[in-house]
């Protein structure tokens, strides 16, 4: 019934749906990766965009002022501690590709740190002939003296993984190596890790994600793996983690993922994997003291109690280790109406744990008590914040905590979990000239009557005319929140030259917990599109801005998003930035990791939801004869998450339509927009020339 209605208030028939959903597709060899057309066909539309958008004046300055920005040595370095010292990988003009590098926690706290330079990502490219991306290390605890360390071509997801020496900055001769593969591989003592990987024919789920467990002794070629578990081709994905504190307690396990949100989790014991009864939508999110922290994305009633969903609970791992079956979780957070838990991160012997109330960051640490139970200290942090743990100290007590809001530079603050003390330790330099902005946040009534609410970030006596070149900004699914951030591109590119930046918190996102998230998946996600609509209706009705100097941007799923408004709402924007893209959603599951999101979006499969993704699709709905605004379209080649495709083939009917676009695609950088920092900023450059051109021309 409520598909039905869906339909009919779009003025289609079912039957109507069905035929389209049917129709052969004329742009199938689009979804090439490579090849000799498809490559000529990127070049073309690339030519086209980039004679267009870097000939416009501002394009030069614009593109100047991104990569200063970029490549500024006075950014704050992201720190994160390994055994008794600091780490961070920074690029910049000199380190293209990026140095991983270290110092010691004194040192960082300076204004002008000494850094060893511990691994040169461009120096390894040159000499390996590799377009090496990085993407991380995972380092051997307690000592945490070697790392796994994870390297991409180009930005991709899947990755190489390497064994690498700390003390001695090389990759360790005959150690751990696994090629190429979308992968997980965690440690299990000295000499042991388990992953999941591409095994061969037969070992990937049809997202194209590893469904089978094995364990590798030092020493062992990768064929002589032990396999330990097997989920199935129909699942989204299985992976091994692995959590050890400071006391020595240490968990290995696996999750299966049945689909998106659903999870199995097994514990690893010698060469068995045994089920712990922990609900489906649950994780595992640290380990601290003996005690296993769990986050519930569903109510749970176990061992007598009762919890609420988004609530965070611990159980005492011997307990678990000895009966995984027979639970008794005690409360460690349960969140209020309004608000949502976001991050869990432990030191030696307590517990930070921040959260948001109505979108404004707040952390509080957390200490283990008698009888599993917890005390809480909340950190006085800045309001109207977000709040995000950088690192923890697994050795001591020590904990990098970001603070970030839209007119004030992001500071990275240490704190002391024993103690409380807080101290800011890095303050970005003020990128742009904020004195003369403000931020309010208001609330847009949706379709059904739900409050929506938005930040507007504007210049302070801003005439409401109707008439300032507004950007709307919006996310909208997997549980993904979006809360205030300080971006010197916004404010330099943007706002210093009289613009206006809004951020939407719609449904689908994470903002008010697991329910906020559920309201918006599959057949309901309509409620999603009409929050955004209404934010912008009031961003218009409240004269902030006009149908005339509104954009909007997404990327991702927000690509998505911004897809199916450009379609079902042409008449409310004068530009549709789309980043990234899922467009063609009655084949997103045959494209890239596509059929991991069922969860999320539903399924071809199942008739009723084959009948909304058909009434949503964007590019099954781009109609003849319709005003749309002239979107820019941009993805990457090397995007081998959504993959390129979905917005090759939205150009291509665009194009068939003769309604104007712009297409841009970046050989490099994955689901991003570009490898290196010279790309990325390009990339910006070209968004906010766009932007200009449509919203303040």
């Amino acid at each position: 019934m409520k598909i039905a209605l869906a339909v009919s208030l779009l003025g289609l028939t079912a039957a109507t749906l069905a035929r389209a959903a049917d129709a052969p597709d004329p742009y199938l060899w689009l979804e090439d990766v490579s090849s000799p057309r498809v490559d000529a066909w990127v070049k073309t539309e690339n030519t086209k965009t980039l004679d267009v958008l870097e000939k416009d004046p501002r394009f030069e300055t614009l593109n100047a002022q991104a990569l200063a920005i970029a490549e500024a040595k006075d950014r704050i370095p992201t720190p994160r501690f390994i055994g008794d010292a600091v780490y961070n990988f920074w690029q910049d003009a000199d380190h293209v590709r990026g140095i991983w590098r270290k110092t010691d926690l004194a040192s960082y706290r300076t204004d002008t740190p000494a850094w060893t330079t511990v691994l040169d990502l461009d120096q390894l490219a040159k000499t390996e002939k590799a377009n090496w991306v990085w993407h991380g290390a995972n380092c051997r605890r307690p000592d945490e003296r070697v790392c796994l360390v994870s390297l991409s071509d180009g930005g991709e997801d899947a990755v190489t993984v390497r064994e690498f020496d700390l003390a001695s900055g090389q990759f360790v001769k005959g150690g751990f190596v696994s090629p190429k593969s979308k992968q997980d591989v965690v440690w299990n003592g000295d000499d042991t890790v388990v992953l999941s990987r591409d095994w061969g024919k037969g070992t990937l789920t049809t997202a194209g994600y590893p469904f089978v467990v094995k364990t590798l002794k030092r020493g062992q070629k990768l064929s002589a793996a032990k396999e330990i578990f097997r989920g199935k081709p129909s699942d989204t994905q299985v992976s091994p983690a692995a959590l050890e504190d400071a006391e020595g307690h240490r968990v290995v396990f696996i999750q299966r993922a049945v689909s998106f949100f659903e999870t199995e989790t097994y514990l690893v014991k010698g060469d068995k994997a045994v089920k712990l009864a922990i609900p489906l939508k649950a994780q595992i999110q640290d380990l601290v003291a003996g005690r296993l922290l769990v986050k519930l994305d569903q109510d749970w009633t176990a061992g007598g109690t009762s919890f609420n969903q988004g609530s965070l609970v611990s159980l005492d791992l011997a307990a678990v280790d000895a009966d995984p079956v027979h639970l008794a979780p005690t409360l460690v957070y349960a969140p209020g109406p309004r608000a949502s838990l976001d991050q869990v991160a432990s030191t030696k012997s307590n517990l930070i744990v921040t959260s948001y109330e109505n979108v404004r960051g707040r952390a509080s640490v957390y200490t283990p008590a008698a009888n599993n139970t917890w005390t809480e200290r909340k950190l006085d942090l800045p309001d109207n914040s977000s709040i995000e743990v950088v690192d923890a100290q697994s050795r001591g007590e020590d904990a990098f905590l970001s603070v970030t809001s839209f007119l004030i530079p992001s500071s990275v603050v240490l704190v002391d979990t024993g103690t409380g003390v807080i101290a800011t330790v890095k303050t970005l330099p003020a990128k742009f000239d904020a004195s003369k902005d403000v931020v309010d946040q208001h609330e847009a009534t949706s379709k059904d009557g739900t409050k929506i609410p938005y930040f507007v970030v504007h210049p302070a006596g801003m005439a409401m005319d109707g008439n300032n070149p507004t950007v709307l900004y919006a996310y909208g699914g997997f549980q993904v929140s979006i809360t205030p951030f300080y971006s010197a591109n916004i404010g330099k590119l943007w706002l210093e030259r009289g613009g206006v930046f809004v951020i939407a918190n719609i449904r689908g996102g994470g903002e008010f917990g697991p329910a906020w998230h559920e309201a918006g998946l599959k057949t309901h996600r309509q409620k999603i599109y009409d929050d955004f609509a209404a934010v912008a209706e009031a961003l218009i009705s409240d004269k902030v801005t006009s149908p005339r100097r509104l954009g909007i941007e997404g990327g991702s799923n927000g690509g998505l998003l911004m897809g199916v408004e450009f379609t079902q709402r042409p008449d409310l924007w004068n530009a549709v930035d789309i980043q990234v893209p899922l467009l063609d959603m009655l084949r997103f599951e045959k494209i890239a990791a596509g059929p991991s999101w069922v969860g999320e979006y539903g399924t071809v499969a199942k008739p009723d939801e084959k009948a909304f993704l058909a009434s949503i699709s964007p590019y099954n709905n781009i109609k003849p004869g319709v005003k749309y605004p002239e979107p820019l379209v941009w993805t990457t080649t090397k995007d081998d998450r959504v993959g390129p495709q979905h917005a090759r083939k939205f150009a291509a009917r665009l194009g068939e339509m003769g309604i104007p676009y712009l297409f841009y695609e970046v050989t490099e950088g994955g689901h991003g927009s570009g490898a290196n920092l010279k790309e990325k900023a390009k990339t910006t450059a070209l968004e906010l020339t766009y932007f200009s051109r449509k919203l303040m021309d």
